[in-house]
């Protein structure tokens, strides 16, 4: 069993080792992991090999216990136990009805108290003062509705551990899309969502264009309203420096990859964006901790024991679609038809600091476009393979791959945020640089706070002869040394997330997207004097770049955050709009 650090043990006890009726913690860690481990090789079982079910159960046991690989956090936090229901993010439809909005909600309650985040597009429903010819009445528009779903979020905790998150998407041709735009600008409304805008190519044409651009009856199709492309653009990227919202999502790039297009066009994605899914679709996750596959003695990346994992870590999360309990009898046959999983990473800022090269440059960007196209690659494999004994997934006929490749999953790799499981692991978030140096967490733990150093910076200038106490206590006030008498070169790989340009940020995003067949969830990090114009920036290159979405975060938005520079709380630096699911 590897280590785990304070802040480790602190989420492991808070929210994911079983209590008794008391409340009394009744579970360590290794028996976590092997409770997790022994139900989901339960699938090898109901797959038809039972003969390799204690094989695999402790390779699962194996890479969870090295923290090398942890699935999301419903599958820790519910294996094996009654409510089971292991998936991470959910999309459900909203149509343009009662009935079938609160069905939804109803759907949304069920998969939020078992510990799911939902994602929905809003943009079927008829907008604000629309005439509703059934009941002689007007509509009251998507965002009122909107409000009653963030109102129920607010009074379910999921799982009875954490509380819901929510994706709001209104595409930008809705007659609302200006209200939708400014939603956010009265801080703790929709405190429950994050919320983007839904951008096509012909809005973005017509917004280099300086053409004007048409709003559209969600139903009829007919134009309600002309206006200018630019305006309603600005209008975006104004709101989003005031806030951090709207994000955006490309519908069209999404839709380029779409591996079930016969299915139907994907609208919408999960909480935090990473995965583009259909209605009634669940997303079961999972990252690797890449800076634990750092050959030392060699100085470069195991690329050997990484791919052991990454097969490990393919076969568990479609073991996971088997074993699972499904709240909604659509979303099985959804999940079942297509059997979706996504594996990332987390821990890559750690990876670079070892291989001692700093995240904002382009060596960095090139080994994390070789990194991701290797595990992209590999898990591909890993599917095909598993096609092979357990057969291609249910709607295999009507997809991209039907007369070319058997794949037992649709889509295998997705780059998610990691929030609390990478504190589990010991590691840095996601494809993150470090957030600071020194951080503290608010809001993770309920109202708890967990303060924490970069042990891996702390290290290295331990090893190079340059820690001082000093030294210490700068990154202990401000989470940051570039204030100090340290080398250059020293200060240019310990830069953290608000010292890196923008350029970098996406230039990561856009790399590690070229080799994910889901999405990445990334937060642009800016400090607090960008500017609109860097907002705008960061969005056109992300469009541009063929990413999938975009989310920008300036400090200083919110009053609110989770992530803040340095140990002391008078002392914050900074902050992040981080998901911490």
């Amino acid at each position: 069993m590897h280590p785990l650090n304070h802040n480790a043990i602190r989420v492991l006890e808070s929210r994911y080792l079983l209590k008794n009726s008391d409340g009394s913690i009744v579970e360590t860690p290794e028996q976590l992991f092997k409770r997790v481990a022994h139900h989901i090789a339960n699938a090898e079982h109901l797959l038809n090999n039972s003969e390799q079910q204690l094989y695999w159960e402790k390779e699962f046991f194996a890479v969870m216990s090295r923290l090398e690989f942890l699935p999301n956090s419903p599958t820790l936090m519910n294996a094996g136990l009654p409510l089971n229901q292991l998936s991470a993010c959910f999309v459900l439809p909203v149509e343009d009805s009662i009935a079938d909005i609160f069905t939804t909600l109803k759907n949304t309650a069920l998969i939020q108290q078992s510990g799911g985040g939902t994602g929905f597009n809003f943009s079927a429903l008829r907008h604000n003062g629309d005439f509703i010819n059934s009941s002689h009445g007007y509509s009251t528009g998507p965002i009122s509705f909107m409000k009653i779903f963030d109102a129920a979020t607010d009074n379910i905790k999921q799982g009875g551990k954490r509380r819901g998150a929510n994706m709001g998407i209104l595409n930008i041709d809705h007659p609302d899309i200006e209200e939708f735009i400014e939603l956010k600008n009265v801080e703790g409304v929709l405190s429950n969502f994050n919320i983007s805008v839904g951008i096509t190519d012909a809005f973005m044409n017509a917004v280099e264009k300086n053409a004007d651009w048409e709003l559209k009856h969600p139903i009829s199709r007919k134009s309600i309203k002309s206006i200018a492309a630019r305006a309603l653009w600005n209008k975006i990227i104004s709101n989003a420096w005031l806030t951090g919202d709207p994000g955006l999502i490309f519908l069209d790039t999404i839709n380029e990859s779409n591996p079930t297009p016969k299915i139907g066009a994907i609208t919408c994605t999960n909480p935090c964006g990473e995965v583009p899914l259909l209605p009634y679709e669940a997303c079961n996750l999972g990252s690797i901790d890449v800076a634990k596959f750092y050959n030392e003695k060699k100085n470069k990346i195991d690329y050997e024991g990484l791919e052991k994992c990454i097969v490990t870590a393919i076969r568990f999360l479609d073991n996971v679609i088997e074993v699972n309990n499904y709240v909604i009898p659509e979303i099985k046959t959804m999940v079942k038809g297509n059997r979706k999983i996504g594996l990332g990473i987390m821990g890559w800022a750690e990876l670079l600091i070892k291989l001692e090269t700093p995240y904002a440059s382009e060596k960095a960007v090139k080994l994390g476009e070789e990194l991701m196209a290797f595990i992209n690659e590999k898990s591909f494999d890993a599917s095909q393979k598993l096609a092979e004994k357990r057969g291609v997934f249910k709607n295999w006929d009507n997809s991209i791959y039907n007369e070319n490749v058997k794949l037992r999953n649709a889509t295998r790799t997705s780059i998610a945020p990691t929030g609390t499981i990478s504190i589990i692991a010991g590691t840095s978030s996601s494809i993150e640089p470090l957030f600071a140096l020194a951080i503290h967490r608010e809001n993770v733990l309920n109202n708890e706070t967990l303060t924490e150093i970069n042990e891996a910076c702390l290290s290295y200038l331990k090893r190079k002869n340059l820690l001082t106490d000093e030294i210490v206590s700068e990154i202990k006030k401000t989470g940051s040394i570039q204030n100090t008498g340290l080398p250059n070169e020293i200060k240019d790989l310990f830069k953290t997330s608000l010292e890196i340009e923008p350029y970098w940020h996406i230039q990561h995003q856009v790399a590690f997207q070229k080799h994910t067949d889901n999405a990445v969830s990334k937060t642009i990090n800016l400090p607090g004097g960008a500017t609109v114009a860097d907002i705008e920036n960061a969005y056109l290159t992300a469009w541009k770049n063929k990413a999938k979405g975009i989310t920008i975060y300036r400090y200083g938005s919110k009053s609110q955050q989770v992530l803040h520079s340095g140990t002391d709380e008078t002392e914050n630096q900074g902050s992040c709009k981080v998901c911490v699911n």
